[in-house]
């Protein structure tokens, strides 16, 4: 009886575990869009940001031109933002990308190997726009608000 009982458990937690990995990846954590701190937009929408990210939006309110910036596909925080924040598969992403590329109608993002290149670059760059888990903004980066 009480080895049954264990062995449920064991199962259930198992089951379980990779509830919890998500749940951490939501927490506090979690990805943040980032811009240099001399941007003017103080929040951006859910549209406008998945059309910057998508390569479609190529000017700030301001017509500064928008620079982005990504990391790499395998990187976990890059899955972790198309998923939670842009609500796309890092895959497809990449596919609209490469459409814009190979059409010659746009281009891609520029891709950083790190999050802290991602920080330095968005930083230093006019009209840069980029994401970072939240532990590793400093004041060098704005968070911007995504409504």
């Amino acid at each position: 009886m009480k080895r049954q009982v264990l062995c449920r458990l064991a199962g259930f937690i198992l089951l379980c575990l990779p509830m919890l990995a998500i749940a951490d990846q939501q927490g506090a954590d979690s990805p943040v869009i980032i811009v240099s701190p001399q941007q003017t937009p103080q929040s951006v929408s859910t549209n406008a940001l998945r059309a910057i990210f998508g390569m479609r939006l190529r000017n700030w309110p301001d017509q500064i031109p928008v620079h982005v910036f990504v990391l790499r596909d395998d990187n976990p925080t890059h899955s972790v933002f198309s998923k939670q924040i842009l609500n796309i598969y890092p895959h497809q992403l990449r596919l609209a990308w490469d459409r814009l590329v190979f059409s010659g109608t746009g281009q891609a993002p520029t891709e950083v190997n790190s999050e802290e290149a991602m920080r330095e670059q968005v930083a230093k760059t006019p009209g840069a726009i980029g994401y970072l888990p939240r532990s590793m903004v400093n004041d060098s980066v704005r968070i911007l608000p995504v409504q």
